[in-house]
C-alpha cells in the first residue's frame, strides 16, 4: 500500500508515469490503475485486494454446504462416502457434490483434520464369499458398562458375504455352553451356514488344552456338516468383518447408551440396535447395499438340526406312576425306585440320578455346569456318578473315587434323567474307617501334602508331583501313579482325622517295592565332605565342589561321581533320609567390609 501511495504521489508532482513505473518496477499499465483507485475511493482503495473471483461455476452451493455441515454434527462418525449417500437418499437442496468435494467442506469448516493415509486403499487384501450362508464369522466381544453393576459379554457373528449381522446375544459369562445356545438359536433362526470361522478361544475349541479333545462347538459343528475353520493364532485380522462389526457396535450404540437395568434389558436395546443395523445401514465395502439386501437366509424346515442333549432342553412330565394290578404270576421287581413329587408336584423330593460317563482327554468332566477334575490319567476311562442336590460320588468299577459338593437343582435332575439317567439308590458307602484307605495329592513346593485339614511333609524331592498317600494302620505309604512305593512314613493321623479325609476311597493292591534302592545327591563342601541322615562324609579336596551320587545299601553308602565309584564307607546313623537333592551353590557374597579411604 505505501508503495503505491508513493507512485500516485510522484505523478501528482509531474513525474511521468513511465520514469515511475521504471522505479517502481511495474508497467505503465498498473500506475495508471492505482490512480483510477485513489482518485475513486482514496486512501483505502490502495490497500490489497484478494485475487479470488467474483463468481465460479463451480462453486458448492450454501444450501448444500449448511446441511453437508448439519448432517456431520447430527452423526460425528460419517465420514463423506456416508454422508454423499445420505445427501441422495435424504434429498440435497442441490445437485450431490462429489466426495472429494464434501471432504474439502469437513476440512474447511474444522470437522475433521486431514492426516496422510498411511496405506493405500488399493494394497489391502479384501476377500469374501461369493453367496450368503457360505461362512459366518464369529468372535466374543467385552460389554462393560452394558448392564449397570456387573460384567457382561457379547457373542457376536456376522455373514462373510452381506455382512449381515445373524447373532448378538448378551450373556453374564461367556462360557462354552452360552456360546452353543447363541449358536443354534441362529441356525433355527437363520439355517446351517456351510463354514464357521472363530478364533481359538476355549469356548470354540480345545485346540490349545493338554489333553485335546472336542468341544461342545465342535460337536455341534460335526453332526449338522458345518466345516470350523480356526485362524493363526495372533491374527484378528483374519476375522476382520466382525471385528469391523464390533467397532460399530461401540461406536454406535456402547458408548452412547446409558447402562441398563438388567441382561434382558440390555438384550432388547442391543435387538433394536442390530435390526437398525441389518436394515437401514449402509456397508461402504458392499457399494454402500443394505445388508438385508444381500442376506438370504436358508429354510428351516429343509435342514436337519441335530444337537447335543445337553442343549435340547427336554424334561419329563411329572406323571404319576401307575399302581401295578395283582397278578397271578409272581410280581415283578421295579427296576428303580418311584419318585416322590413335593407338594408343587414338579420338584420330587430327594431325588438322586445315577449316570454313566466317559472321562475327556484332559481329565476334566463337565456335567449342567459343575466341573469335576478327575486327571488326564483317567482320560477315556468310563465312570459313575451318584448325583443329588447336596453331594456328588463319584465312582469307578464301584469303587468311590472322590466325593464332591453339589451344584445341581433339581431341573438339572430331571434334564439329567431326560438325557438317559436312571433313579439312583441309596449312596454308595464310605471307605471303610478300620481298612487300609487311599487318596490322590499334589506334593506343593515346600514338599507337604493336606490331609485332614493340616499339611504334612513328606519329602521336598516330591515337590510338584502328584502321588498316592495309604494309609493302613499305623503306616503312611507314599506311592506314585504306577503304585511303586516311594516312602514309608508314620501314620499321623487319628481315628477322628480319618472321618475328615477328602477323596478317601478303598486301598487298592498293595505297592510295588522298588528294585533298585534310592539314590541321593549332594555337593561336596570345600573342605571336601558331605552330609547323609545326619552322617559327615569325607571324600576329599579334590572333589569339591562337585555333585556326586548317594546309594545307601544295606548298611553302607556307596559314592558315586557319575558312574565312577568314589568312597564307600559304613553307615552309622539310623536317621531316615530327609532330603535327597542336592542344595544349589550359594552365590559369593560381596565383601561390605572394606572401606575406601581418600587423603
Amino acid at each position: 500500500m505505501e508503495q503505491r501511495y508513493r507512485a500516485v504521489l510522484q505523478v501528482q508532482a509531474g513525474v511521468p508515469v513511465t520514469e515511475v513505473a521504471e522505479t517502481f518496477a511495474v508497467s505503465r499499465q498498473a500506475v495508471h490503475r492505482w490512480l483510477g483507485w485513489y482518485r475513486d475511493e482514496g486512501l483505502p482503495g490502495l490497500a490489497d485486494r484478494s485475487h479470488r473471483p467474483h463468481a465460479h461455476p463451480w462453486q458448492v452451493d450454501p444450501a448444500v454446504e449448511a446441511a453437508i455441515c448439519e448432517m456431520r454434527r447430527d452423526h460425528p462418525r460419517w465420514g463423506q462416502r456416508r454422508l454423499g449417500f445420505e445427501l441422495g437418499r435424504q434429498g440435497c437442496p442441490g445437485p450431490v457434490p462429489s466426495l472429494s468435494t464434501i471432504y474439502r467442506v469437513l476440512v474447511r469448516h474444522g470437522f475433521i483434520s486431514p492426516i496422510p493415509r498411511g496405506r493405500r486403499r488399493e494394497d489391502y487384501i479384501r476377500w469374501q464369499r461369493p453367496e450368503p450362508m457360505q461362512l459366518w464369522q464369529l468372535d466374543i466381544v467385552d460389554g462393560d458398562g452394558l448392564v449397570a453393576g456387573r460384567d457382561t459379554k457379547i457373542i457376536t457373528g456376522v455373514d462373510d458375504h452381506s455382512r449381515y449381522c445373524v447373532i448378538c446375544a448378551v450373556v453374564p459369562r461367556a462360557t462354552g455352553r452360552a456360546v452353543c445356545l447363541a449358536l443354534v438359536a441362529a441356525f433355527r433362526r437363520y439355517g446351517i451356514p456351510d463354514e464357521l470361522l472363530t478364533d481359538n478361544g476355549k469356548q470354540f475349541t480345545a485346540r490349545f488344552n493338554p489333553g485335546g479333545g472336542e468341544t461342545m462347538f465342535d460337536r455341534i459343528c460335526r453332526e449338522n456338516g458345518v466345516i470350523h475353520h480356526l485362524t493363526k493364532p495372533r491374527t484378528p485380522t483374519t476375522t476382520g468383518k466382525v471385528e469391523r462389526f464390533h467397532q460399530s457396535l461401540q461406536g454406535e450404540f456402547l458408548d452412547d447408551c446409558e447402562p441398563f437395568a438388567s441382561i434382558v434389558d440390555a438384550q432388547v436395546g442391543i435387538d433394536k440396535y442390530v435390526d437398525e443395523y441389518n436394515q437401514d445401514r449402509p456397508h461402504q465395502s458392499l457399494d454402500m447395499d443394505f445388508h438385508v439386501d444381500r442376506f438370504r437366509p436358508r429354510p428351516i424346515d429343509e435342514l436337519g438340526l441335530r444337537l447335543p442333549p445337553a442343549l435340547t432342553g427336554h424334561r419329563p412330565e411329572p406323571t404319576a406312576r401307575p399302581v401295578p394290578q395283582p397278578a397271578p404270576a409272581p410280581p415283578a421287581v421295579p427296576l428303580e425306585p418311584p419318585i416322590v413329587m413335593s407338594a408343587n408336584g414338579v420338584d420330587p423330593v430327594d431325588l438322586a440320578v445315577e449316570i454313566q460317563r466317559q472321562v475327556p482327554a484332559s481329565g476334566n468332566l463337565s456335567i449342567c455346569g459343575q466341573q469335576f477334575w478327575l486327571g488326564p490319567q483317567l482320560g477315556g476311562v468310563p465312570i459313575t456318578l451318584w448325583m443329588d442336590t447336596t453331594v456328588v460320588h463319584i465312582l469307578r468299577d464301584q469303587v468311590r473315587l472322590k466325593t464332591v459338593p453339589s451344584r445341581l437343582t433339581p431341573a438339572h435332575l430331571r434334564q439329567l434323567l431326560a438325557d438317559g439317567g436312571k433313579v439312583a439308590g441309596p449312596p454308595p458307602l464310605t471307605a471303610n474307617a478300620c481298612g487300609p484307605i487311599e487318596m490322590d495329592r499334589l506334593v506343593n513346593a515346600c514338599g507337604t501334602v493336606g490331609l485332614a485339614g493340616r499339611q504334612h511333609p513328606i519329602g521336598y524331592h516330591l515337590a510338584g508331583q502328584r502321588v498316592l498317600v495309604r494309609l493302613d494302620s499305623a503306616i503312611m505309604q507314599i506311592l506314585d501313579q504306577n503304585r511303586t512305593l516311594l516312602r514309608t512314613l508314620p501314620n499321623p493321623l487319628t481315628a477322628d482325622d480319618r472321618t475328615k479325609l477328602r477323596d478317601a476311597r478303598p486301598a487298592g493292591p498293595k505297592p510295588h517295592v522298588p528294585e533298585t534302592p534310592p539314590t541321593v545327591q549332594r555337593r561336596v563342601s570345600c573342605r571336601g565332605t558331605i552330609m547323609v541322615a545326619g552322617q559327615r562324609i569325607h571324600i576329599g579336596f579334590g572333589h569339591a565342589g562337585l555333585t556326586v551320587t548317594v546309594a545307601p545299601i544295606d548298611d553302607r553308602f556307596h559314592i558315586y561321581d557319575d558312574e565312577r565309584l568314589v568312597a564307600d564307607v559304613p553307615r552309622t546313623t539310623t536317621k531316615p533320609i530327609a532330603r535327597f537333592k542336592a542344595r544349589k551353590p550359594e552365590p559369593p557374597r560381596k565383601n561390605t567390609t572394606a572401606v575406601n579411604i581418600l587423603d
